[in-house]
């Protein structure tokens, strides 16, 4: 894998939900979510990047390169891979969201193993559903994702569809796609992290 997977997280949504707080940028336990999503992440892949399009000075001041959509719309996470896959140096882009903040360490290894097989798109399953922004993509497919947006696509799954894609399953992580879209959500997982001593598992 060494030299060809760029890590992207996700960080450029409205975050309705939150009363329109920049999720990345929320406190959990002490840090903000986003630094939870790149501590799992960078040790995974050869560069990261950061798609934000608000406070993307604080996002720069993190270390890493921030890149935001494409339109200043809001078109959702397909514009957001788009500008990762623009930016990225690697063959592959791994993404991941800011508001997952517990993401296993064995995504990009899992996500790989099925791109070594032939798929172009590997998108994470947790059992039940798919999860289609913990996905690995071919940069190649640029191109295509934004002819895709360029004709009004915004759903994840049809342009997914259109490619070579391996659902890839992590049933056995179901922490990874713990997702904090409230601020009972954030509360809820500051407590169990306090029990738990403050540490991911």
């Amino acid at each position: 894998m060494k030299g060809q997977i760029t890590g992207l997280v996700l960080a450029g949504g409205r975050a309705l939900r939150m009363g329109g707080s920049d999720k990345g940028l929320v406190d959990l336990a002490g840090k903000p979510m986003v630094a939870w999503v790149i501590d799992c992440l960078r040790e995974q892949v050869d560069e990261l990047i950061i798609n934000a399009n608000r406070n993307r000075d604080v996002y720069g001041a993190m270390g890493y390169s921030v890149v935001a959509d494409r339109s200043g719309d809001f078109q959702g996470p397909l514009a957001g891979m788009a500008s990762g896959m623009q930016a990225a140096t690697g063959e592959w882009l791994l993404t991941a969201p800011c508001d997952s903040p517990l993401v296993s360490p064995l995504l990009a290894r899992r996500m790989w193993q099925a791109c070594d097989q032939g798929a172009d798109i590997a998108v994470a399953h947790d059992g039940e559903r798919l999860q289609p922004v913990f996905a690995m993509i071919r940069c190649n497919l640029l191109g295509s994702l934004q002819a895709y947006l360029d004709s009004g696509g915004r759903k994840i799954d049809r342009w997914y569809g259109e490619h070579a894609m391996q659902t890839v399953d992590f049933s056995d992580c179901p922490d990874t796609f713990l997702n904090i879209n409230e601020p009972a959500d954030r509360e809820q997982l500051e407590a169990r992290l306090a029990a738990q001593g403050g540490g991911q598992e």
